[in-house]
């Protein structure tokens, strides 16, 4: 059976194609060969009905209807298996897709998640620089209150 690679969207397009029209290709090779034996084997009956029946000839018609119907199974199975290759590459295709949806579909929740825990943290990034600098600014009013206190001692002395 033939062997196709994959693309992201299921099997290789060119390459089904490319097989599909091998097959089609056969198929109508095969048709035409069963046309042109029913064509020797309609002239054979002809020409026996106009001779006599020989054992020979009987076997020559005998094995062109046997060739017939084998050429009808090999059509019939080329056109099974050409059908049963789209089923399972359709079936291969919505498969992968689904999958990707569902891959996607984590991904963004993922994405959400990280953003939501990063939006937290710089919140709180935030308030901590708020309240470091409300402690440098009352640490730095003590300070020159102290400074203003020593010069007043200084002024005193």
């Amino acid at each position: 059976m033939q062997k196709f690679s994959r693309t992201l969207h299921g099997y290789n397009p060119e390459e089904v194609n490319s097989f599909l029209d091998d097959v089609i290709s056969r198929v109508e090779s095969m048709i035409e060969s069963n046309r042109q034996k029913n064509e020797q084997i309609l002239a054979l009956k002809n020409e026996l009905s106009k001779q006599n029946y020989d054992e020979e000839t009987l076997k020559k018609a005998q094995k062109f209807d046997e060739l017939e119907a084998t050429l009808n199974k090999a059509i019939v199975m080329a056109e099974d298996t050409g059908e049963h290759i789209r089923r399972v590459a359709k079936q291969e295709r919505d498969l992968i897709l689904e999958e990707a949806k569902k891959n996607a579909s984590l991904i963004i929740n993922d994405a959400l998640v990280r953003s939501e825990k990063i939006e937290y943290e710089a919140s709180l990034l935030r308030k901590n620089i708020i309240m470091f600098k409300r402690k440098l600014k009352s640490n730095l009013e003590e300070q020159l209150k102290l400074v203003d206190d020593i010069e007043v001692i200084e002024e005193l002395e």
